[in-house]
């Protein structure tokens, strides 16, 4: 027998304008731009630019006001047609900058790629139609960086599945050597020791030379590893021939692709969407004037509210033309708000953080930034912490330090041995600038870097230093060792 009940809850529910305007928030200038464009191209109601009439305000909003009354005469409920699942979006190409500013367009040459500049140079070999073929696959498998990161038993059954060509793994690295003659010097390699060995043996002969192609070969582990003892004592050599062949291989470029793919790569743009200025030994914040563009509402839109009005027959089509208008100048009228709240948002956001890390700000020493994480700032703003960390993420602020990422300025905290609290940036900086100052020679281990650290007062565990170490990019006190 089925049972029949009645069951209360109490839920709370982001509304789309609330979904909406978080994403707004958390939008980098760049984005936001995009954002606004596309969300003009779509709503003939949402014009840019400053308007005309001073009273144009006033006058909208009696006419919206009548035509609000006016609408119960439809016999459909607005607010129904206006539902949340209808949630407009509006888009029209414009230029959202102020008069002052010029739209630069920079154009770009597209260049030969990689993979076509090696291709072309294949022409120099005498080869034929299945030769070329399979040295053309293996070009194709070279990647950014100049390798071929996959071994010949694959490439041979690519071959016959892709290209129909039957081959084996001795044809296809003869021809491989083919692909390793060509320039830069190194592509083609398998392995970083193959790489380095190819470039090697391009060069004229010398001592220093010759000795780096035995160590390479015979001990690379070793090289790798800086086991220069057991490199001494294998090659019978002196500290100073080791040093001379180090040197040589240290000249040699371990990404030969690298530095042909990069001249072709579009550098992204970062663009501030805050600015921090010291006048007069105070700090002045100010948004991005491309945060802060020119929007009202359409006066043709306005024009026929007011046609609407003084209509005294009104038919279905009119109606029907009256909501769709009334849609677009809700929307319209909207987004205006929000991209005003999101301003208020962000400077009220950046306004916290540049206080709280105000030492830091007028010295740039990072030393002197605080412990600050994403509820401090929420509890001071009194906003909730997602919205603090939208405005953090993938923002930069200009300083006169140089453009910043925004979540930089948070870290946690730790306490000295005297009780105080202080920024895990302020442990790092001072753990980068030991590491800097150590002998080459005698890399200080992680163990030794938590002494010199408790020594100033920070008490930090040795796992806890690889920690830090590693997120500084640091390697490990054996990769730091120099002859």
């Amino acid at each position: 027998m089925l049972k029949q009940s009645l069951q209360y809850k109490l839920l709370q529910k982001l509304s789309p304008q609330q979904i909406q305007l978080m994403k707004l928030i958390q939008l980098p200038t760049q984005a936001f731009e995009q954002k606004i464009k596309q969300e003009i191209e779509e709503n003939p109601a949402l014009e840019s630019g400053k308007e005309t009439d001073d009273d144009y305000d006033n006058d909208l909003q009696n006419e919206y006001d009548d035509v609000g009354n006016e609408s119960i005469e439809t016999d459909v409920n607005i607010d129904e047609y206006l539902s949340d699942d209808e949630m407009p979006s509006y888009k029209l190409q414009s230029n959202n900058y102020s008069n002052d500013d010029d739209e630069k367009n920079i154009p770009y040459a597209s260049g030969t790629s990689f993979n076509q500049f090696l291709t072309n140079q294949l022409n120099t070999f005498r080869l034929n139609d299945q030769e070329y073929q399979i040295a053309v696959f293996l070009v194709g498998s070279i990647d950014e960086s100049g390798y071929i990161r996959r071994t010949l038993e694959d490439i041979v059954d690519d071959l016959a599945f892709s290209e129909n060509i039957f081959t084996d793994s001795t044809e296809v690295k003869r021809l491989l050597v083919y692909v390793q003659k060509l320039d830069p010097a190194g592509v083609g390699a398998q392995s970083l020791e193959e790489c380095l060995l190819i470039q090697l043996k391009r060069k004229q002969e010398t001592p220093d030379r010759i000795l780096a192609i035995s160590i390479l070969e015979k001990a690379f582990e070793h090289f790798v590893k800086k086991h220069y003892k057991k490199l001494i004592q294998k090659f019978n050599i002196s500290e100073d021939r080791l040093k001379d062949a180090i040197h040589e291989i240290e000249k040699l470029n371990p990404k030969p692709g690298g530095s042909y793919a990069n001249n072709n790569k579009i550098v992204e743009q970062i663009v501030p969407d805050f600015s921090i200025k010291i006048i007069e030994g105070v700090l002045d914040l100010t948004l991005n004037s491309r945060n802060a563009p020119e929007l009202h509402i359409s006066n043709d839109y306005n024009n026929m509210l007011k046609g609407y009005s003084a209509s005294k027959d009104k038919s279905k089509s009119q109606k029907d033309a009256i909501m769709f208008i009334k849609q677009k100048l809700d929307g319209a009228k909207w987004f205006i708000d929000a991209i005003k709240q999101r301003q208020q948002t962000l400077m009220l956001t950046m306004n916290a953080i540049m206080h709280k890390q105000e030492a830091y700000f007028l010295t740039g020493d990072e030393r002197k930034l605080k412990p600050m994480i994403l509820k401090d700032i929420a509890d001071k703003i009194q906003m909730d912490i997602s919205t603090v960390s939208r405005v953090a993420n993938s923002k930069y602020v200009d300083t006169p330090y140089g453009t910043k990422l925004i979540k930089e300025f948070f870290s946690e905290s730790m306490m000295t041995d005297q009780g105080e609290e202080v920024s895990t940036r302020e442990i790092k900086k001072i753990l980068q600038t030991v590491i800097n100052e150590e002998s080459k020679k005698k890399p200080l281990t992680d163990e030794k870097l938590a002494g010199i650290l408790k020594d100033k007062g920070y008490l930090i565990a040795r796992r806890t230093v690889a920690k830090y170490r590693e997120q500084l990019n640091i390697p490990v006190a054996r990769l730091r060792k120099e002859i």
